[in-house]
């Protein structure tokens, strides 16, 4: 099997839903290694064909690609909304010790 590479995946979450609890839970199944709680951001997008506002909290989660069919499932099942924002990012490079570390706190949880 090859060395899974390493991805960033951006999710938003709403400012009034629990997002620790679903940071943990992401954390604790061993789907991902990491999610960074950004500060509150504002987004403005296009939703039923109106211009909506919405504060949210940014997250970044680090993960590697063959956990990503997985998260993408949970987060289906975990967030509230209808189309939670799930974009994968691939990484190009980073500090050898940081990737590895990604890698093992996955290998450690998932098995």
């Amino acid at each position: 099997m090859s060395d899974p590479d390493p991805v960033v995946v951006l999710i938003t979450f709403p400012v009034d839903n629990d997002v620790k609890e679903f940071a943990a839970n992401l954390v604790s199944e061993g789907i991902v290694a990491c999610v960074t709680i950004l500060s509150e951001v504002e987004s403005f997008y296009r939703w039923a064909g109106q211009v909506e506002r919405t504060k949210e909290r940014q997250l970044l989660v680090k993960t590697t690609a063959d956990k990503v069919n997985h998260l993408r499932n949970r987060v289906t099942e975990l967030h509230p909304y209808d189309v939670p924002e799930f974009l994968v990012l691939s990484v190009l490079e980073g500090d050898e010790r940081y990737l590895a570390w990604i890698k093992d706190a996955i290998a450690d949880e998932g098995s």
